[in-house]
């Protein structure tokens, strides 16, 4: 049977030029590295990284009934949300199984952007267009039409500021007011784009909604105001030990529709009350496994799929793990039994034969240091 072509995204013409490796990811022909994984991990960590994540899906909800509808559609309350600020939901399965995470952004009064996993974009939009009957909305997939180009680390501010003083950058209103989880319309190059301050890298860091037809320019941009500063292209590779050091889980791994929010962790993103879909069946069953962080000892890090062991019994099973480039030791994410999901429980993880000891932690594994 042939297989679909991938995808592109706007900025594939940039990343050939910048010498990137591409890989197949959620059916995009993306960049996983430019120059060496724990390179641009560093770099992030230390001055800041761009990535290209044009391949995120994003779908427009507008309406006068938004907040009625995304209250049902979504595990989340919307109605106090204000203009301008991001919240983190979830896109439940009638069973209560966890469809996608999203990210809700609440751009005008009944103008929501939803954005969702690359992986999960059809199952996004054909479960929010369908849970839309009944409702005074329009559902859109504009996916196609927009790109987003991040850039994250304690070099971000400095260097997105850059841009605003040279005047290629119109910001409605000052990018220092900008807080956590909040977003600001504004003009790149004559172009209307969107600017977020949120991110999955445990740094300070932006998003920039655009046209795929700005996205070079913006790219190009970030770039030359951010040499000074160490700022360097970042691939997908680099991201991902970076939200495995901030304990932040990815869907595909730590999260799926045999997974309940509470089991990893996101209890707290469900609303108290609503009718919302999937209410019924959100709590999890007795004794199901919950998400722990794991710190191992030695080199050899675990990987997905490794069984965690305790006693001689397989007690859970590591979902995400590496060699933290940044704490120096490996780190993990895996489901266990709730009996031992007590930080400071030792556990151990059968790395390839051999029972490699490890430690229950809080996440995050890594937080940045606060400012001031």
């Amino acid at each position: 049977m042939p297989t679909s072509p991938l995808r592109s995204s706007p900025l594939e013409p940039a990343h050939e030029a910048a010498g990137a490796t591409f890989t197949d990811f959620a059916g995009y022909r993306m960049p996983v590295r430019y120059s060496s994984d724990l390179a641009e991990h560093h770099a992030v960590r230390q001055a800041a990284g761009v990535f290209d994540l044009s391949h995120m899906a994003e779908i427009g909800v507008t309406g006068d009934a938004a907040v009625a509808f995304l209250d049902h559609a979504l595990a989340g309350s919307f109605g106090a949300m204000p203009v301008g600020r991001a919240k983190y939901s979830l896109l439940l399965a009638e069973d209560g199984g966890i469809l996608d995470d999203l990210v809700v952004y609440r751009t005008d009064e009944d103008v929501f952007l939803v954005v969702a996993n690359a992986s999960n974009r059809q199952v996004a939009v054909d479960a929010l267009t369908a849970r839309a009957d009944g409702f005074d909305v329009e559902v859109s997939d504009d996916s196609d039409t927009t790109a987003l180009v991040a850039i994250q680390g304690p070099a971000a501010a400095g260097t997105l500021d850059a841009l605003v003083v040279a005047d290629r950058l119109q910001p409605e209103s000052p990018l220092d007011e900008l807080g956590y989880y909040r977003a600001l319309h504004a003009v790149f190059d004559g172009a209307e784009v969107l600017v977020a301050r949120t991110g999955y890298t445990g740094e300070d860091g932006f998003e920039v909604y655009c046209d795929p037809s700005v996205a070079g320019a913006l790219w190009d941009a970030l770039l030359e105001a951010g040499a000074d500063r160490g700022v360097v292209p970042a691939g997908l590779a680099a991201r991902d030990t970076l939200r495995l050091e901030a304990g932040m889980p990815l869907y595909g791994h730590e999260l799926g529709t045999d997974v309940r929010p509470a089991q990893a962790g996101l209890g707290r993103v469900v609303a108290k009350e609503g009718d919302f879909v999937g209410a019924t069946g959100v709590a999890p069953a007795d004794g199901a496994r919950v998400l722990v962080g794991l710190v191992t000892e030695g080199r050899r890090a675990p990987r997905a799929g490794y069984d965690v062991v305790h006693e001689g019994e397989v007690v859970g099973t590591v979902t995400s793990g590496a060699l933290s480039p940044t704490i120096g030791h490996p780190v993990a994410m895996a489901f266990v039994d709730p009996a031992l999901a007590t930080e400071g429980q030792v556990l151990h993880i059968d790395v390839r034969g051999t029972a490699i000891p490890s430690t229950v932690t809080a996440f995050p594994f890594y937080r940045r240091a606060s400012k001031g």
